[in-house]
């Protein structure tokens, strides 16, 4: 097994230097040495974790503000010196997660993923066949990719490949959430705990683990839960009944009205922009505009109204009935309308999945003011499958909503890419496109010169992303666009708060609590209680603050108790990525809630038995990889 560094001892880990200098200002004792009774920093670092869980599972606040406060408590309260609080942003593992979203990146622009995608149209009806398909091929590109970024891109061909067999997209949306997962379990950078994971082995071993160190337990976990996916989880799933086409899920006549323009109407010869100011200013949205045997989808603001012009308006009930008493306008009642009415050679609608990181989360529809900032319209929202009945523009929106957009149609990626939006429908994911082997070779070479020695992962992942600028497999623009800037966030601010939490001795005493386990189980048991732990931890928070956190109690407990720490951190590693009981646990969740209308206690269903499974498999493949 391949066990050579992969990131160098020197300086990149100099924030392990500076844990054991702040354990040496606060005067906290080793383990060995015996502990303290508690201490004021001690309690004030416990109140901390235990308010940033808090806020972490409450969601009110995302999760890279929620860390940035836990950051600004440790150093206010001086446990992590002001010059050392952002030094976390320089930690080997934030290098490497953002190195490997931006080649994802690129992959995803060479249209090989596309190229391996047409491949589910031939996996048959059958659904077990059907399933077992999509689980293995999100799970292959989730082992060297992003697992978010692998599931955003099978997400619109899933979704059609359900359609075109007869089921519900339900029916395949969790397996591709779930196969996401345990595919990053095969590799280190598979997900961003495998890589904290390596990086805070050095602190007990001297060196990180390597590339493919995780691949034994992780294709274990893999193929046993693939397996169990295919044959058995999927008939665990409700049945769902969501959108059959585009459209459907939101019913698009209920939301619009349809209005005339008389001779006797105020608006005859003024614009539509003067029609709207100011009762329908904000509130109100011309979809469309008849006139004679003529049809505007989504016209100008500065179209003038003629007489007989029938307008489509979308808002709320009262704003459209000021308007039409204002204007005198004549109301013809609900439209009876297709989707396609409201498309036109250069208009489309589309339907979106709002991402936990998109800019829209948690503001209301009039504040994300998606006309102006993004030249689309909101037609219809879903929530849950179900579509959202109120007054649109007072709804804040929430990750995982469907939203059905009308905009440009040469403008529309852009304008989803700049809202965090990933669109259902199958866009220009390669399909058609001759794909390009040069980032995969890129990519490659960066992947041997890690496992050979002859370069640290983050040094080899950053040369493999400039190479794919200079030879232009990635743009900068795609570059910036592709990191994940709320876990980068995350996971920079985190990593001095753990620091801070094993530096004022708030380590010991929860390693001797769990420590004092082994006087009454055998060692093996601490493996399963650190894997059930991260597990119940990552189902409620964010995978990566799971890892950071319980990295150095993994570190202390095996120290403790005199036993080798390599089981105890892949236990956490595999712990951090098996979030299948909730959808909040992991953004891959999240994505698929709304399209399959799944609601959040359908996610045990499945994912309970799973996780049961997972645990069942995993503790003795652990122990046989790696010894205690």
């Amino acid at each position: 097994m391949l066990r050579r560094n992969i990131l160098p001892r020197g300086s990149c880990f100099n924030l392990y230097v500076r844990s054991a200098t702040f354990r040496h200002r606060l005067g906290s004792n080793s383990i060995q040495e015996g502990i303290n009774p508690v201490t004021t920093e001690q309690i004030y670092i416990l109140i901390v974790l235990t308010v940033t869980m808090g806020l972490f599972v409450w969601g009110r606040w995302r999760y890279d503000i929620v860390a940035l406060m836990a950051l600004l408590a440790v150093v206010i309260g001086g446990l992590v010196p002001a010059s050392d609080a952002f030094s976390g942003f320089g930690h080997p593992a934030v290098i490497t997660v953002a190195a490997v979203l931006a080649i994802s990146r690129a992959i995803q622009n060479s249209g090989l993923v596309g190229w391996l995608a047409r491949g589910l149209d031939r996996s048959g009806k059958d659904p077990t066949a059907q399933t077992g398909a999509v689980v293995t091929l999100v799970a292959a590109l989730s082992a060297f990719m992003n697992n978010v970024g692998a599931l955003a891109l099978l997400l619109p061909v899933v979704i059609k490949t359900a359609r075109n067999a007869g089921r519900q997209p339900a029916t395949l949306l969790m397996p591709l959430s779930f196969g996401s997962l345990l595919g990053g379990l095969v590799t280190l950078i598979g997900t961003p705990p495998n890589i904290i994971i390596a990086t805070y082995r050095t602190e007990s071993a001297g060196e990180p683990f390597g590339m493919f160190d995780f691949a034994p337990v992780g294709i274990i976990i893999a193929i046993v839960g693939a397996v169990f996916i295919a044959v058995i989880g999927w008939r665990l799933l409700p049945a769902r009944e969501t959108s059959g086409s585009e459209g459907d899920m939101f019913q698009i006549a209920d939301y619009i009205t349809e209005v005339v323009v008389t001779e006797e109407s105020k608006v005859t010869g003024a614009t539509i922009s003067e029609l709207l100011s100011p009762a329908g200013q904000g509130e109100i949205i011309v979809v469309a505009l008849r006139r004679g045997d003529q049809r505007r989808s989504r016209p100008s603001r500065f179209e003038r109204l003629q007489a007989d012009d029938h307008l489509l308006l979308e808002g709320s009930a009262e704003a459209i009935e000021t308007v039409i008493h204002e204007a005198r306008l004549k109301l013809e009642g609900t439209a009876t309308l297709n989707p396609e009415e409201l498309e036109s050679e250069d208009v489309s609608l589309v339907e979106a999945v709002v991402t936990p990181s998109s800019q829209l989360v948690r503001r209301t529809v009039a504040q994300a003011m998606l006309g102006r900032r993004h030249g689309v319209n909101l037609l219809a929202l879903a929530r849950q499958g179900r579509p959202v009945r109120e007054n649109l523009r007072r709804v804040r929106l929430m990750a995982g909503d469907v939203l059905l957009l009308q905009g440009n149609s040469d403008a529309m990626p852009e304008s989803l890419s700049a809202m965090g939006c990933l669109p259902l429908a199958e866009r220009d994911l390669g399909l058609h496109r001759t794909p390009s082997p040069l980032p995969l070779v890129i990519f490659a070479v960066a992947i041997a010169l890690g496992v050979f020695g002859l370069m640290s992962i983050p040094v080899a992942f950053t040369a493999a992303v400039v190479a794919l600028i200079l030879t232009r497999s990635l743009t900068l623009r795609d570059l910036y666009a592709s990191v994940d800037w709320p876990v980068i966030v995350l996971l920079g601010a985190m990593v001095p708060v753990g620091m801070a939490v094993e530096a004022s001795g708030a380590t010991d005493l929860i390693v001797s609590g769990i420590g004092g386990l082994s006087d009454i189980l055998p060692p093996w048991s601490i493996v399963l209680v650190m894997l059930v732990a991260a597990m119940v931890l990552s189902d409620i928070m964010n995978n990566a603050a799971t890892a950071v956190l319980m990295a150095p109690l993994a570190i202390g407990i095996a120290e403790h108790i005199g036993v080798n720490a390599d089981p105890l951190l892949m236990a956490v590693a595999v712990g951090s990525s098996c979030a299948f009981l909730t959808p909040i646990g992991h953004q891959s969740n999240v994505l698929v809630m709304g399209p399959a209308g799944y609601r959040f206690g359908d996610y045990w269903r499945m994912g309970l038995p799973l996780e049961i499974l997972i645990v069942i498999v995993a503790v003795p493949a652990i122990l046989w990889v790696w010894p205690l």
